[in-house]
């Protein structure tokens, strides 16, 4: 199963540097036209309004791998490999063919359920079904993150427009604007951004007694707790809002820390204590230390400002639906103190 690499370890996140750095903003290079001729003009451009009205509108666009794809000028059957791809289509107002399920669900994420309802899911997160891809008859498909080669060879035998929409370290927003370009809404895309910046920094302004206060980000897995650096998701969410981190978490990066010991459960302590989960081993590794003297030692959990999140909203690699949830959640928790 894929979820315990998301969001990256250090090691892995030092391995993919050299990846990143070619390929972080490469869905923002785009070219136009039907022969898939590209370019690196950096904006994007549509097919003629002749070749869209033949059904032929292509446009050709870099993945986050750097590669060169030809997609559909105006793609219609979008299928969807990861949550974060999900939501950004939904958050651009393109309602997808097929999707998969939550990261650590056997289901799509409660949090976008309202949206999704009827559309098939094709296997769990960046573990599609084949078959069940063929049947979505997808013309585009963003596959996330995906590295196994033998599956995105599979994937391009369904439809040659299949793109690794993610690069390892990129943020989520630059992966929006990619996913956003992708489907011909960049502008959208940079508008949808700059509502979010307005609503966190409002969120973050509106705060009273917590304004500023030091946040811990945290995954329980059933070998222990990691916290996330700051540039991880919901890290990134805190810090738009004008959160700081403690200082074992002040770090750099979007990875999360290895698990760790009863012995070193002083670096999950802060201001508030925002504490995650994404399997039942996980939450019952949770629940059996909130006995132990050592968790209830805690600054955080002695000032009752321990609050349980959605593990598959705030550990994830994000979008600006979930973003608009992580920033909900601090608002509910450090609003009224």
């Amino acid at each position: 199963m894929p979820f315990a690499r998301r969001p990256l370890s250090p090691v892995r996140r030092r391995a993919a540097q050299a990846l990143a750095v070619s390929g972080a903003a490469a869905l923002l290079l785009t070219g136009c036209g039907s022969s898939g001729s590209s370019s690196s003009s950096g904006s994007s451009t549509a097919a003629s309004p002749a070749a869209d009205a033949a059904g032929g509108g292509k446009r050709t666009v870099k993945d986050a791998t750097g590669k060169a794809v030809e997609v559909p000028a105006e793609p219609k059957r979008i299928v969807t490999l990861t949550q974060e791809d999900l939501d950004a289509v939904l958050a651009l107002g393109v309602k997808p063919v097929g999707i998969t399920n939550g990261q650590g669900l056997a289901e799509p994420p409660a949090y976008l359920k309202d949206k999704v309802q009827g559309i098939p899911v094709v296997g769990n997160l960046l573990q599609p079904v084949m078959d069940k891809v063929i049947a979505a008859k997808p013309d585009l498909i963003l596959a996330g993150d995906m590295q196994d080669e033998q599956v995105l060879k599979q994937l391009r035998e369904i439809t040659p427009a299949t793109l690794v929409t993610m690069a390892p370290t990129d943020d989520w927003k630059l992966a929006f604007r990619g996913i956003g370009n992708a489907v011909n809404k960049l502008d959208q895309a940079n508008k949808v951004i700059g509502d979010y910046d307005a609503k966190a920094a409002k969120a973050g302004a509106e705060l009273t007694r917590n304004k500023g206060a030091a946040v811990s980000i945290v995954r329980w897995n059933p070998t222990g707790p990691s916290w996330m650096e700051k540039k991880q998701f919901a890290g990134g969410v805190a810090l738009d809002m004008g959160l700081t981190r403690p200082a074992a978490q002040d770090k750099d990066g979007n990875a999360h820390s290895p698990a760790l010991s009863l012995e070193k459960l002083n670096e999950i302590d802060g201001d508030w204590l925002f504490l995650s989960t994404l399997t039942d081993d996980g939450k019952a590794a949770l629940k059996d230390v909130q006995s132990k003297p050592a968790y209830q030692e805690l600054g955080a959990v002695k000032n009752n400002h321990a609050v349980t999140v959605d593990g598959s909203v705030w550990s994830t690699r994000g979008g600006p639906l979930a973003a608009d949830v992580v920033i909900g959640d601090f608002a509910k928790a450090l609003g009224g103190n």
